[in-house]
């Protein structure tokens, strides 16, 4: 395929792209049709067919100007019509590539390429749409296997190894754990949509049908009002797990990972192991004294997860997840070798947490005498600073450096020392009085919350920590 021809998308590209915009289409032709009267029917119809037929060759020339093109040394997209844009990638900066099937592109039998390049948490380009075997013998071409050198790459040129699998049952099981409310912010966001469209008052509504409920309101109606809720929540857990995890399947073959899954958008992600930062296993509150974790791995850019992590096993139990965590190279979670925190991480997270709910407490009760039993509460952020404590453990292994933490959910880190980037000591003004400081350890690639760090040990101890993370990093 590095022959240097210039080649464009699948012609079906032109089909998906009216299908795509006909929403938009046929919320117009109201609008025609209202003017019906005026300029009569026969006229409305001729403009809506030139209409479409202006659409339909725009979009054949948007896919006219759509070309690729690969060669020995690099990678080059074009396109546009009026704004013409090319893009060129060197192939040595190539360090993953995944393909992607979405609804419309399953029908067509086509996959969007997504080209992610070294250290970036953006996809350096994307190619949609090639056939399915186009975008596999792409994928090969672009990391330099010479396995595509002749003939067309078979789908599955990269299976090898199971070592995960969801089951239909398992999914919907997991999907049981993600209650979702989601389903509430879908109908405000359609009473909003219509709202714009028509001059519709859903607030009256929504007025309306709260007096009604308040005049029929009972013990029994409340309770099947939170019911049907709970229960809208669970389906709304299931379909979205359900769409999200369908056939999820992680196999191995040499040194990557390749992981394929979903119902309705397809995708298949391989997972470089040079690129793994650290593995992140997560315990539900509920599913996790059940036996069941998850698994996450922490690569250098490029996931579809906010925080740059892989799921590699959504839903597994003990073995499952060390089979994985083996696989990729990384030492298991010794959780009997770690040790806590300072007794002091108890004092701060108490002062932290019950400080706020004795002030709050103390002032409402001043003006409403009957508030004051909510300082009962007080002793509830004390007690789950004992468990905090109790539950934040670290330790410096031979190949990686360990933290678990979590009171209701549990979150346990393993980090390979070569993969740290920088180490820090943190000490806030609370820390300082209590002679305390958190060290603070970063990987590539890394964003958002839940990271590794080590809270509230003793500032001297803090230091050596940090000394000692240098040296073996």
């Amino acid at each position: 395929m590095s022959d240097g021809e210039t080649r464009r998308v699948h012609p079906a590209t032109i089909a998906i792209g009216l299908l795509k915009s006909a929403p938009s289409t046929l919320l117009g032709l109201p609008v025609l049709l209202a003017f019906g009267g005026e300029f009569g029917i026969v006229k409305v119809v001729l403009l809506t067919l030139v209409g479409i037929a202006a659409m339909a060759f725009f979009t054949w020339l948007g896919w006219w100007h759509a070309t690729y093109r690969l060669t020995d040394d690099e990678f080059v997209i074009e396109g546009g019509v009026l704004h013409r844009s090319r893009r060129s990638i060197p192939l040595e900066r190539v360090q993953d590539v995944s393909i992607e099937q979405k609804p419309l592109a399953r029908l067509f039998g086509l996959a969007l390429v997504r080209i992610e390049t070294g250290g970036g948490d953006k996809d350096e380009a994307t190619l949609d749409s090639v056939t399915l075997n186009e975008a596999h013998r792409l994928r090969l071409a672009l990391r330099r296997v010479p396995a595509v050198a002749s003939g067309e790459a078979p789908v599955d040129a990269e299976a090898g190894r199971r070592l995960f699998a969801m089951s239909l049952g398992r999914v919907l099981l997991y999907g049981l754990f993600n209650f979702s409310l989601v389903w509430l912010a879908a109908i405000f966001a359609g009473l909003q949509a219509i709202d714009d469209v028509i001059d519709f008052d859903w607030q009256e509504l929504v007025g309306i049908a709260g007096r009604e409920v308040r005049s029929h309101l009972n013990l029994t109606t409340a309770l099947t009002v939170l019911t049907l809720a709970l229960a809208l929540g669970v389906v709304a857990g299931l379909v979205r797990t359900l769409a999200r995890e369908y056939g999820f399947r992680l196999d191995e073959r040499e040194e990557r990972f390749r992981r394929i899954r979903g119902l309705l958008t397809r995708s298949e992600v391989v997972i470089v192991k040079a690129r793994i930062q650290l593995a992140l296993v997560r315990r539900g509150a509920i599913s996790g004294r059940l036996g069941w974790r998850s698994l996450e791995f922490q690569t250098l850019g490029g996931s579809d997860d906010s925080s740059g992590r892989q799921e590699m096993a959504p839903f597994a139990r003990d073995e499952e997840v060390e089979r994985v965590i083996a696989a990729a190279g990384l030492p298991r979670f010794e959780a009997d070798a770690l040790a806590p925190v300072s007794r002091g991480h108890v004092l701060r997270a108490a002062l932290r947490h019950g400080l706020p709910v004795l002030a709050v407490f103390a002032v409402a009760g001043a003006f409403l005498p009957l508030l004051c039993l909510g300082l009962l509460l007080v002793p509830v952020p004390v007690g789950l600073a004992l468990l905090q404590r109790r539950r934040h453990l670290y330790g410096l292994r031979e190949t990686s450096a360990q933290v678990t933490r979590g009171v209701l959910s549990r979150r346990d880190w393993i980090v390979p020392y070569p993969a740290i980037q920088t180490i820090s000591v943190r000490r806030s003004w609370l820390q300082r009085r209590l002679g305390l400081a958190t060290v603070a350890i970063d990987t590539a690639g890394a964003r958002g919350w839940h990271r590794p760090d080590i809270a509230d040990v003793a500032a001297p101890i803090a230091a050596e920590l940090a000394r000692e993370l240098v040296a073996r990093a």
